[in-house]
C-alpha cells in the first residue's frame, strides 16, 4: 500500500524523470484530457466578431458623455426596449460598458430610419 502512495505522490509532485514510463504516462494523461474534455464543461464562449460591423461615428457631446451615430442597419427591433438593446450591443464592444441617456432617430424624405443619434455615459 506504501508503494502506491509513494507513486500517486510522485505523479503530484512530479519527481519523475522526463523520458520514463511515469513521465510519458504523466504527459498522456494531460493530452487527454485536454483534447477530449467535452466544451459542455466550461461555460467561456468566444467573443463573436461581426465581419461587417456597421459604421459608427463617435461625438463628444460637450459634457460627461458621447454621441454615437449608429446606422439603422444594426438595428432590427421595433420596441423601445428591443432598440436600446440593439443599440447597445453595437456601442458596447466599441465603448465597454455604458448607459444609454437618450437617443433620437434621424429618417430621411419617405420617413425611414436611416440613422441613431445615441447619447451614452459611462
Amino acid at each position: 500500500m506504501q508503494r502506491v502512495w509513494d507513486t500517486i505522490k510522485s505523479y503530484i509532485l512530479w519527481t519523475h524523470n522526463r523520458g520514463s514510463f511515469h513521465y510519458d504516462v504523466m504527459v498522456t494523461v494531460i493530452l487527454l484530457f485536454i483534447f477530449l474534455t467535452p466544451r459542455g464543461w466550461f461555460r467561456d464562449k468566444p467573443v463573436e466578431h461581426r465581419p461587417h460591423q456597421t459604421e459608427v461615428v463617435v461625438q463628444p457631446d460637450g459634457h460627461d458623455g458621447f454621441i454615437y451615430e449608429v446606422d439603422s442597419s444594426a438595428v432590427s427591433a421595433t420596441s423601445e426596449d428591443g432598440v436600446r438593446s440593439d443599440l447597445l450591443r453595437v456601442i458596447e464592444p466599441i465603448a465597454g460598458e455604458v448607459s444609454i441617456d437618450s437617443y433620437e432617430t434621424i429618417r430621411d424624405i419617405k420617413g425611414r430610419v436611416t440613422l441613431y443619434k445615441v447619447r451614452v455615459r459611462r
